[in-house]
């Protein structure tokens, strides 16, 4: 057995990994100084303290595509993060990044996703007269509302994962939680589609088939390859122009044809509807707020978004039902 310490592995890192990967012992720090740990360097208690939060444990029970699926084999939040940080671990290996802190930024990545997938942010953003992130709701839940005290460079990473944030992500690893997670989404996407009958096999993209492959186990196998040949090339993270064009075209079909088709949109109008009725009721009576949800300080609407945020879809569901069904008495 070997008793391999922190400052020994931090050494390592050093030697056998990539220039540019991000090394444990530069890391910008946390908010909070603590003692460093005998044997895990910073960047895997991240990963460890991510992994036992309630946040993170919720994802179970959280909607990926389809709202509330009946079968069993359908993608959840918890899910889809295993396949990024599958992914995510897979291109750092061969990249010679920071496994560990490409892992601790893939499983926190939607950690702040409210009920019901992205219809949480189309749902809450009127509400709060801005645009609501769940970005940048997974930064304040594990900073405020569930306090972890992370590295900035897993923060960072979380809250440039999605392709609309700008500035981008500081660290390559965080580059390639945004290619793993578009990477594990369209993927499995496509699969639950394909199981739920929304789609047919001959309706894909033929640029994507003769491209990818003719499987969702071929298409993780290309695309994680297209990224570490174009990234080993260019001394940074990115995907080829033209695969990235076909994956971008997938994308705008799984669009049109999945995440906003009719039955979607049916689905969508009834989340919405329960996620808002919801934040008013709460922001009517904060009293009923757990505190372990949101901060003190804050105002009644930021405890009501902060409580209803961190709620599975199935509770959301049944504190909607509970709250808003008619009794026999009305």
């Amino acid at each position: 057995m070997l008793d391999r310490r922190r400052e020994e592995r931090e050494r390592l890192e050093h030697k056998l990994l990539a220039p540019a990967a991000t090394k444990a012992d530069r890391s910008r720090g946390r908010m909070e100084e603590e003692d460093q740990d005998e044997y895990r360097t910073v960047f895997e208690r991240d990963r460890d303290r991510i992994v036992h939060t309630k946040a993170f444990r919720r994802l179970k029970h959280k909607t990926q595509v389809f709202l509330n699926p009946d079968g069993d084999h359908f993608v959840t939040r918890m899910t889809h993060t295993i396949h990024v940080t599958q992914v995510g671990r897979a291109m750092a290996r061969a990249l010679g990044l920071n496994e560990d802190l490409t892992e601790a930024i893939c499983l926190a990545h939607d950690v702040g996703h409210s009920p019901f997938g992205h219809t949480g942010e189309d749902a809450i953003s009127p509400l709060i007269g801005e645009d609501w992130l769940h970005s940048a709701h997974g930064v304040r839940t594990l900073s405020l509302l569930e306090p972890q005290n992370l590295t900035y460079e897993v923060l960072d990473g979380i809250r440039a994962h999605s392709w609309k944030i700008d500035p981008p992500p500081g660290t390559p690893e965080g580059w390639l939680c945004r290619f793993a997670d578009r990477i594990a989404y369209l993927t499995h996407d496509v699969s639950d589609a394909l199981r739920a009958g929304v789609l047919e096999y001959h309706d894909l993209p033929v640029k994507a088939l003769t491209t990818f492959g003719a499987t969702s186990r071929e298409w993780i196998g290309s695309m994680i390859t297209f990224v570490v040949k174009a990234s080993h090339r260019e001394g940074r993270v990115v995907m080829d122009e033209e695969q990235l064009e076909i994956m971008g075209e997938l994308r705008d079909f799984m669009f049109e044809r999945v995440y906003l088709s009719p039955e979607s949109e049916a689905q969508k109008s009834k989340a919405v509807m329960v996620i808002q009725d919801l934040v008013k009721y709460y922001e009517d009576h904060p009293h009923e707020v757990p505190d372990s949800y949101t901060v003190v300080e804050a105002d009644s609407l930021t405890k009501a978004v902060d409580y209803v945020a961190g709620m599975t879809d199935r509770y959301a569901l049944s504190t909607h039902d509970r709250l808003f069904r008619p009794t026999l008495l009305d």
